[in-house]
């Protein structure tokens, strides 16, 4: 029997026999493997900067990116510094927006709690939920303050939790290597054309800070703070439904109509450009005195989006612009076809606030002949809500509406870990823990701005716990060859889930689940400027509080009870990853095959209520799988001096393999997967002070519902995607750069359901003292 089968057999779920495990490991960590002399290619397979190390254990396919890569990104967003990397893809739909999730490979960015995403080691991914709405909270820290973006692709590290099924993210922030003074200020514009929508939108940022570092001691402190508005394009267009012939209706004009569109009803408007402003503050003290370190972080982010005014594409008898009327029930006649357009759910006017904090203190000592290291942070909500009218008339005067306010809504995280190296042998064990609540209540109000005369409609909420134990053990075999078994087990509860609707109280009774999942990672420099790393592992991603408990209001202020689960499987994946890597000197390739099979995928489907009003139910899917393959090339100073290129290929399988409660999604390419990523940027440094540089993305068009019945580039579809960047930049002198530079050159119209940013020019200028 071969090892990954030996390995694959005996990772069960549930009734692990321990003896079996160990024996499995064991056969696989001490197989006869033939061992040549090691070369002078380092067995670590990390690709992008090679100035330092990676931050995160890179098991499978690792990626770091450093100034040098940074240097050829328009980043308005701390995200955009990493939407070049091999297969990968960041859910970004405009500067500022606060929803943006990433993907690996066939992990798609509506299964946001299968990405682990940390700052400096402090979890900022939102585990409160599993879609779009829970996105890590990029927010707390700025483009500026970023020195590395290191990602690892699956869960082949028994360190981390399950939630890195898809991946991991670590942004490592500034020390301050001096006494310093910063600042940064940009600014941005998008001329925007979509359906009768057109206007220049504007934005803009400011940064700033102050670094202190002792010069004969071991204190360092970082303030910082941000502050950024833009105008981004509406998300969101209304439709008009069709309704019986014959009845009475009031006549219009006007409207879009766009024959792609899956709805095939004229468009009525927009949903409103939305004006978000955020504003970020930062500090970060670090005492570093031999082998002893500590580092204290806290930094808070207020974020507002308004969309205060709704277009319509529709006029009425008299050529003034229609918004609806109640009159006729809301029926309408439009180039003599019977349509619906009701006046309390179109045009509405909204407000979201969210102002969130983050605190985390990070220790690192020896302790007994192990290196300790110990990580414990907390997120909190200080405030969330959501205030939207009831219509146009609603909005403009302050009537009616509807609130969603969450709270009390946090979570804490710790991490510890014990390392030390015996001859041969690199020893982790560790410790994960992390607690995660959420509530969530829903009113009408009488007066939707100043969310005032409430009207209780509902509440949802609960409370999970994960505790995880882990032990590695890299084994240096010979030169050239590692083997790194390990071993993880997480034991998982839910407790506390409720739902109460009007005076119907519901509580859902606690849960509880455990699992043990192996890992297995083996690198070998096998002959001259050649590398290669094996990776096996099996892991499980526990439902969130969201998926388990957390309802919703649908637009017309109903509560949505399929929004939720108290049921929910936890998802359980086998993931395998082979590298090969190739070093010319001057060019590094690099190949990559990967695999992953997953039990019971939670997948939210899009479906629509009996007022034909967007609503989602959380569902396992019984099994999923993909497959690919990835060819990376990174070139440095090649072929002439100053020239830079990371360009790579991605081509990904990835279909439902078993759905008994939806068979028709069998065999079908998995919802908003595509089947092809290319990324690529390329930098060229004119002269010591000048450099220009070209980014590009390519996704070809994935399926839109996992029936694979919904393929299109238009709106309410995921589309194809082609984005070149361009950017010039130029110190002036050691204190003082400017940039300027323009996303999406050939202004394509792309599509994550909502539009995407069109073509986007940005200015920037920096200076340090």
């Amino acid at each position: 029997m071969r090892g990954h089968d030996i390995f694959f057999r005996y990772a069960k779920p549930r009734g692990i026999s321990w003896r079996y495990l160990l024996t499995s490991l064991s056969i696989i960590a001490f197989a006869d493997v033939p061992v040549l002399a090691a070369d002078d290619v380092d067995a670590i397979l990390v690709v992008g900067q090679r100035d330092r190390p990676i931050s995160i254990e890179p098991r499978g396919l690792s990626v770091s990116l450093g100034k040098k890569e940074f240097a050829g990104v328009n980043a308005a967003n701390v995200e955009d510094l990493i939407k070049y990397a091999p297969d990968f893809f960041v859910r970004s739909r405009f500067i500022g927006d606060n929803a943006a999730v990433v993907g690996f490979r066939g992990t798609h960015t509506t299964q946001s709690a299968r990405a682990l995403v940390m700052v400096d080691g402090f979890v900022i991914s939102n585990f409160l939920g599993n879609s779009f709405a829970f996105p890590p909270a990029w927010g707390i820290i700025s483009p500026g303050e970023v020195s590395q973006f290191d990602i690892v692709y699956g869960p082949y590290s028994a360190r981390y939790t399950g939630n890195s099924m898809g991946g991991i993210v670590n942004i490592t922030t500034r020390a301050p290597e001096r006494t310093e003074a910063f600042g940064t200020v940009q600014g941005f514009i998008q001329p925007y054309r979509q359906y009768g929508s057109q206007e220049s939108l504007w934005g803009g940022a400011i940064e700033g800070g102050v670094g202190f570092r002792q010069k004969d001691g071991p204190f360092s402190l970082r303030i910082s703070g941000r502050r950024l508005r833009n105008n981004t394009q509406p998300l969101l267009f209304y439709q008009l439904t069709p309704a019986t012939p014959g009845a009475p209706a009031t006549p219009i004009s006007g409207g879009v109509v766009d024959p792609d569109l899956l709805i095939k009803t004229p468009i009525a408007g927009d949903y409103a450009t939305a004006h978000t402003k955020q504003d970020q503050a930062r500090a970060q003290l670090r005492f570093d005195s031999g082998d002893i370190r500590v580092e204290a972080l806290f930094t808070y982010w207020w974020n507002s989006d308004s969309q205060l005014d709704p277009r319509t594409y529709l006029r009425g008898a008299n050529g003034q612009p229609f918004y609806g009327s109640q009159a006729n029930g809301g029926r309408v006649l439009l180039n003599g076809a019977a349509y619906t357009l009701n006046p309390f759910l179109s045009f509405n006017q909204g407000i979201a606030d969210k102002d969130e904090w983050l605190a985390g203190l990070k220790i690192a000592a020896p302790l007994l002949g192990f290196d300790i290291s110990a990580n414990l942070s907390t997120l909190q909500f200080d405030r969330q809500t959501t205030r939207r009218s009831n219509g146009y008339l609603s909005g403009l005067r302050g009537g009616p509406g509807i609130l969603i306010e969450q709270g009390p809504t946090d979570w804490y995280t710790l991490d510890l870990t014990a390392a030390r190296t015996i001859g041969a042998h690199a020893i982790a064990v560790g410790l994960n823990a992390n607690r995660y609540r959420t509530s969530q209540l829903g009113f009408g109000t009488t007066r939707w701005r100043e969310a005032a005369g409430r009207n209780f409609i509902s509440r949802t909420g609960g409370n999970s716990r994960l505790i995880g134990i882990f032990a590695e053990d890299e084994i240096s075999l010979a030169d050239g060859l590692t083997v790194t078994p390990g071993l993880r087990a997480d034991f998982w509860r839910s407790y506390d889930g409720r739902r109460v609707i009007g005076a119907a109280v519901t509580r859902y009774a606690p849960r509880r689940d455990h699992r043990v999942d192996p890992k297995l990672s083996a690198r070998w420099a096998f002959a001259l400027r050649w590398a290669a790393e094996l990776s096996l592992a099996t892991a499980t991603r526990f439902p969130t509080v969201g998926e388990l408990f957390q309802g919703s209001l649908n637009g017309d202020g109903s509560f949505n009870t399929t929004s939720f689960d108290p049921t929910l499987k936890p998802e359980r994946s086998r993931d395998a990853n082979l590298l090969l890597r190739h070093d010319l000197g001057p060019v590094r390739l690099t190949g990559s095959l990967f695999y992953q099979r997953v039990r019971d995928s939670i997948f939210s489907y899009l479906g629509f209520n009996a007022a034909g009003v967007a609503s989602l139910t959380f569902r396992n899917i019984d099994i999923t799988r993909q497959y690919g393959v990835e060819i990376i090339a990174e070139t440095r100073n090649w072929p002439f001096e100053g020239l830079d290129l990371d360009a790579n290929a991605a081509r990904i399988d990835a279909i439902t393999v078993r759905n008994r409660a939806d068979p028709a999604s069998e065999g079908v390419q998995f919802a908003r997967i595509p089947k092809w990523r290319l990324n690529a940027n390329l930098r060229y440094r004119i002269d010591q002070a000048t450099d220009i540089a070209l980014g590009a993305r390519y996704a070809s068009r994935p399926n839109s519902d996992i029936d694979g019945l919904q393929r299109g580039d238009t709106y309410g579809y995921t589309s194809e995607l082609l984005q070149i960047d361009a950017r010039l930049s130029h110190r002036i002198s050691e204190q003082l750069r400017v940039a300027a530079g323009v996303n999406n050159l050939t202004n394509d119209k792309a599509w994550v359901f909502n539009p995407t940013s069109q073509r986007t020019f940005l200015i920037e200028a920096g200076w340090t003292l």
